[in-house]
This record gives C-alpha cells, sequence and structure tokens, in this order.
C-alpha cells in the first residue's frame, strides 16, 4: 500500500512540474494512446490513473473505434484532444484503434501495403506533435487468447455485447489471430502490458507514464542546415499595370456561377488558402468567389496572430480545429504563416519555420489524401501601388479600420517577405497543392485571374 501512495505522490508532483513549466522555454505536454486485445484491462488501468492522479489535469478520451473515413484525414476526429502546454490526455481509443477496427471489417482483405502506409503517415504525424513539444507514449495491452475466452466465460450477456464493437467477435479465434499479426506491424515502438497479471498491470502502467514525465525531450532549437535563401523569381519583382480588361463585368459573372457550381458539386471538399502582400487584394478575391453561394456553403477563416490559449498547442493545432465538415473553407491568411510572418519577425526560431515546411506539406498531403482540393494563392503587387492602396484606406471612411501602422511598418521588410515567400514557393509547392502566383497592381485583373485558377485545378 505505502509503494502505491508513493507512486501516486509521484505522479501527482510529476503533474504539476508539468503544469508549472508551460508557457516557459521548457513547456511541454503529454499525449497517451491506449490500445489493446479487448477484456485486457485498460479500462481498469486508465480508471486507476485517475485515482493516483490530480483528475484535474487529466484528461480522458474514451472512444469505441470507428471506421477510417476517406472523406477525412485520420487524425481529425482527434484533433481538438491534442494537449496543450501543461496538460496531459488519454485518447482510450485513437487512430490506430479506428485502423484495426477498418482492416477487420472490409470486405475484402485489408491491403498491407495500404495498411502499413496508414501506419507511416501515422507516426510522421506523431513526429510532428513531438517536434511541437507533444511527446506520445503508445501502450498495446496484451492479452493470451486462453485468458481472454477465460474471462469472456465470465461475463453476462449484457457486457459482451458491449465487446462485440463493430461486429468484433472475440471468441473467434482467427480474428484474434488477425488481429495480433496486423498490430505487430505498428507496435514495435509501443509499451506492451501484459493484461494477464491483472495484480501489476495498472501499476506497470502508470510507472511507465510517471517515467516518461520525468524523461521529456528537450526542446529542439537548433538550425537544422544552414540555410540556402532561394532567388526570388521575377514575377514578384518585374511586373506591369496592365489596362483594366475587357468585358470585366461580363467575364466575372460568367467566372462566379462557374466557380460557384465547381465548389458546390464536385464530391471533394475545397480548402483555398490565400497569402500576399498587405491591401493585395485577398478579400476582394474571396467576396467575388463566394459572390454565387449560400452563406451555409462555406466558411471564411480570418487568421490572425494566435490567441495565448493557441500558443500552448502545436501551432497547426488551430487550423486543424477549424476543417470540420464545411464542404468549404477558405482561409484568408494561414498556416503558413510560419513561414512568413513569423519568420520575418522572428516569433518562431531558425529550427521552428526551416522544420516547418515538411510538416505543412504532410498536412497537406493528408487532406488531398482524404478528397479534398487544396488551391493556394499569392497575391502580389508592387510598393508604390500598396503605398497608394494603403492611402486611399485611409481616406475612406468604412475602410480605415483596415489599416494601421503596423501595416506602414512592414514596408520596411519589403525584401525580407520576398525572401520568405521565395522559400516558401519552392519548398511547398507540391503537385497535389502548386502556388498560383498572381502578380498584377490591376484588382479587376486579380479577381480574374484567381477565378480561372480555380477552376482550372478544380477540372484537373
Amino acid at each position: 500500500m505505502q509503494q502505491k501512495e508513493q507512486l501516486s505522490l509521484d505522479l501527482i508532483e510529476a503533474q504539476y512540474a508539468l503544469k508549472k513549466a508551460r508557457g516557459t522555454d521548457t513547456g511541454k505536454s503529454l499525449l497517451i494512446l491506449v490500445s489493446g486485445i479487448e477484456l485486457a484491462g485498460k479500462g481498469e488501468a486508465v480508471k486507476q490513473l485517475r485515482e493516483w492522479v490530480d483528475p484535474r489535469y487529466l484528461r480522458v478520451k474514451a472512444d469505441s473505434p470507428h471506421l477510417l473515413s476517406t472523406d477525412q484525414p485520420f487524425w481529425q476526429d482527434y484533433a481538438r484532444y491534442i494537449p496543450r502546454e501543461g496538460q496531459i490526455v488519454v485518447l482510450f481509443g485513437n487512430w490506430y484503434s479506428d485502423l484495426l477496427a477498418t482492416a477487420m471489417h472490409v470486405s475484402k482483405p485489408f491491403d498491407e501495403t495500404l495498411f502499413d502506409a496508414y501506419v507511416q503517415n501515422m507516426r510522421a504525424f506523431e513526429e510532428d506533435l513531438k517536434n511541437n513539444n507533444v511527446d506520445v507514449v503508445k501502450f498495446w495491452f496484451d492479452l493470451p487468447w486462453k485468458t481472454l475466452q477465460k474471462r469472456i466465460s465470465h461475463i453476462d450477456a449484457d457486457d459482451m455485447q458491449w465487446h462485440r464493437l463493430h461486429g468484433l467477435d472475440w471468441r473467434d479465434h482467427k480474428q484474434y489471430d488477425n488481429i495480433q499479426r496486423l498490430r505487430q506491424r505498428f507496435t514495435r515502438d509501443w509499451v506492451l502490458i501484459d493484461g494477464d497479471d491483472k495484480e501489476h498491470r495498472d501499476e506497470v502502467f502508470a510507472q511507465e507514464i510517471l517515467a516518461k514525465l520525468k524523461h521529456l525531450p528537450e526542446h529542439q532549437n537548433q538550425m537544422l542546415q544552414p540555410w540556402q535563401q532561394m532567388e526570388v523569381p521575377e514575377i514578384l519583382t518585374q511586373f506591369e499595370t496592365p489596362e483594366d480588361p475587357e468585358n470585366y463585368k461580363k467575364k466575372l459573372k460568367k467566372l462566379t456561377k462557374k466557380v460557384a457550381n465547381l465548389l458546390r458539386y464536385d464530391d471533394r471538399k475545397v480548402v483555398l488558402v490565400f497569402e500576399g502582400m498587405d491591401a493585395a487584394g485577398k478579400g476582394g478575391a474571396i467576396k467575388r468567389i463566394v459572390k454565387k453561394l449560400d452563406p451555409r456553403e462555406y466558411d471564411i477563416h480570418s487568421i490572425a496572430a494566435p490567441e495565448e490559449y493557441e500558443l500552448r498547442h502545436p501551432y497547426l493545432w488551430r487550423f486543424w480545429t477549424k476543417l470540420g465538415q464545411d464542404k468549404i473553407n477558405i482561409f484568408d491568411r494561414s498556416w503558413y504563416g510560419r513561414v512568413l510572418v513569423e519568420r520575418v519577425e522572428g516569433f518562431a526560431n531558425e529550427h521552428e519555420w526551416q522544420r516547418a515546411y515538411q510538416e505543412i506539406n504532410r498536412f497537406e498531403k493528408t487532406l488531398t489524401e482524404s478528397k479534398t482540393v487544396v488551391i493556394k494563392f499569392w497575391l502580389a503587387i508592387d510598393q508604390d501601388e500598396q503605398s497608394k492602396r494603403f492611402k486611399a484606406r485611409e481616406e475612406t471612411p468604412h475602410k480605415r479600420f483596415k489599416i494601421t501602422a503596423e501595416d506602414w511598418r512592414n514596408r520596411e521588410k519589403w525584401d525580407a517577405y520576398l525572401n520568405a515567400a521565395a522559400d516558401m514557393f519552392t519548398q511547398t509547392s507540391t503537385e497535389q497543392a502548386p502556388w498560383h502566383v498572381i502578380a498584377t497592381n490591376d484588382k479587376k485583373q486579380a479577381r480574374l485571374q484567381v477565378l480561372e485558377a480555380i477552376v482550372k485545378q478544380m477540372k484537373s
């Protein structure tokens, strides 16, 4: 008893140390994934953990497994439960549970190449979490076949129905063998808990968590490598102001209708991303995109500096949680802030923004692999045109709110933003999510080019 009391004390002290470090250079969080054989004691171990720790600082999300969908990334249902700094979250049921449930419930045998691809993507997602100071520890509760059958024989019929989730019949030896075979493809870096040992199972589980809390890795802040700055493309520095396009209203009407129909009737979701220099026309372009759409068909996310609570999560978290069931999501500024404003203004260190390119590519890849079209725009104008637009905003009563002293100050870093954009294009313009650079000082021309680019990518 005294040993367990000491374990409880140690766990609580580790919790408070984790909580105390939030908001500091050593702030971390811990995500605990729990999966395993039914009746191996997963629920009992999590319940006991809650009794040993301060329950106010332990969040448990418990779900029965559900089948993976081709229409959304595997992480989407769990994104809002990713812990913030100082927090511990247990996902009792997680993306691996979903993967196993899916593999066991398809009409044809689950292709192991596809299974391994899912595992690879899940590991990459977890690595990104770790790089953003969310450490991940994974537990597989195992149970021998004979012990499983013995425990099944001692539970009543109602309880047995609970343990036949999604048609899994734990009396089926072949099914049990398949689960063991599949889980061995991903549990090499998991902590295996012997569910046959009821006396020590819960204590081993808690001790492993305590050990993890005491040895969380330090933040990585060093540069990954000497950075090779890309040359700024000519399209961002040398372009002329064209004359207003002929038949602008006629072309605009035709394109807005075509874009609305493509966005509305395509069976894929759409994410539209707008970046560019201040006053380059992002808002005007977005206004034309949604002109023929019903407000219930889309959501516009105007992204500003992150709130304090958002800073305690992985930087992509506030975007993961915005991608819900809406068919069309439009971002006026986006996750590219990490490699643009955060890089230029020094809000992200060199290690963070250099690492972010591949994190962003993986993020967008999971979207495009889940029936989502990602269309990205960089709107460019020259410095003289920006100055004219800033002054026009200051002189227009209903547009004064759109211009601040910070906007004028940012002009001093024009070249730094161009350098950041050049690197961004090189690192993140992928086959599945290319950048569309709209470089013109004419607002009307820019709007038409944005609409035409949407049509082209939606049809490709």
